[in-house]
């Protein structure tokens, strides 16, 4: 990794709090903005735990579960995390700041990982990259990926529960400012 792109890494974790504060500045949250909201993030929480429970990071290309339809389910987990947010503030401005932040980091962090896999499991991980899209999962999942059964003790490994309390915080955080902003 060049120094460009680790310096990169550190602002992007970097500027996700004060992203976050700025957002909560700009929410407007409603009880239906809410709930809806945690809809969608759940839904993106699940993605995520799913994907997490089938990941053996620098071990193998994971080809099962949620990555037989989608190569990038952690980042599309991400994407409807975010999507929860957005419409749980409720705000124009919050929604277009995290689209932002998404579309500036993802996509990068997106090419990077299928390049550092490239070149860690060649052709395996080049027959799995034309079998299965990039990012929008496919509804059926592709016959030829590898099989392999969730695992909550993988799930754990991969620290994946940080995501479910981050965004309960979250969440918490905007149910407060509704009340407070009445």
């Amino acid at each position: 990794m060049s120094a460009a792109e680790l310096r990169w890494m550190r602002w992007r974790a970097r500027l996700g709090f004060p992203l976050a504060a700025v957002c909560l500045w700009f929410a407007r949250p409603s009880a239906e903005s809410i709930l809806a909201g945690v809809v969608v993030a759940v839904a993106g929480l699940t993605v995520r735990a799913a994907a997490a429970g089938h990941l053996r990071k620098s071990e193998t290309v994971a080809m099962s579960g949620p990555y037989a339809r989608t190569r990038n389910p952690l980042y599309f987990g991400s994407a409807l995390l975010a999507a929860g947010f957005a419409v749980a503030g409720r705000s124009w401005i919050v929604a277009a700041l995290v689209a932002a932040y998404y579309l500036m980091t993802f996509p990068y962090l997106m090419r990077r990982e299928e390049r550092d896999l490239r070149a860690r499991f060649g052709s395996v991980f080049d027959d799995y990259a034309k079998r299965v899209p990039l990012f929008w999962p496919r509804l059926r999942a592709n016959d030829a990926a590898g099989a392999g059964q969730f695992s909550w003790a993988r799930y754990a490994h991969n620290r994946e529960y940080q995501a479910a309390i981050g965004t309960a915080a979250l969440l918490l955080g905007l149910w407060v400012l509704s009340f407070w902003r009445r």
